[in-house]
């Protein structure tokens, strides 16, 4: 009998292990990663102000990287969706929240299809690609579909990472921006 009930016991030890290791993986690959998550790219993306199309304000800017990414700009706050072949599926304009990501390369790391935003609006099609001192920064769209532009300023004084998006652009970045998608945010 002690041979089987050790068996039994090693038998439930390795299944236990197995859960738990399953779970910290599901765990690692939802959590917004922090900025050493930046990416080192073999095409160089600029991180100082980049020169626009005056003629055409909402071509892609030059000097940010090359195949298919999603190109999010904090001063026109415009997004640029990229194909692998540089053309430009869809560009629209945003409203950020109160803390920025840096200028760089980024991989998006985590997607929630339906959640609360930090300032308590419903939000859908969330793709997070970095965090800046515990505030996650993502793409996501209000659920009552308002508009970024219609929306009111976000309060100051709350810490919110949300690039506010509307539904229908935010569906498009969420067909797009997959796990390990590259998001090149520029100046």
């Amino acid at each position: 009998m002690t041979r089987s009930s050790s068996g039994f016991v090693a038998g439930l030890t390795v299944a236990a292990l197995a859960t738990v290791g399953v779970l910290a993986y599901q765990a690692s690959a939802n959590a917004p990663r922090p900025e050493a998550e930046r990416l080192s790219s073999s095409t160089p993306v600029t991180t100082s102000k980049v020169p626009r199309d005056t003629r055409h304000p909402d071509a892609l800017p030059r000097g940010t990287g090359k195949g298919k990414r999603v190109v999010y700009s904090l001063d026109d706050d415009r997004v640029w969706i990229v194909a692998t072949n540089n053309k430009v599926l869809r560009t629209f304009t945003v409203t950020p929240g109160t803390v920025d990501p840096a200028p760089g390369s980024y991989l998006v790391t985590s997607r929630s299809n339906s959640i609360t935003g930090t300032d308590g609006t419903p939000i859908e099609h969330v793709v997070r690609f970095t965090g800046v001192d515990g505030v996650a920064i993502g793409f996501s769209a209000a659920v009552d579909n308002s508009a970024p532009q219609t929306q009111p300023e976000p309060d100051p004084e709350m810490r919110t990472g949300g690039i506010r998006e509307t539904r229908p652009d935010g569906t498009a970045m969420w067909e797009f921006a997959t796990i390990g998608e590259r998001v090149v945010v520029i100046h």
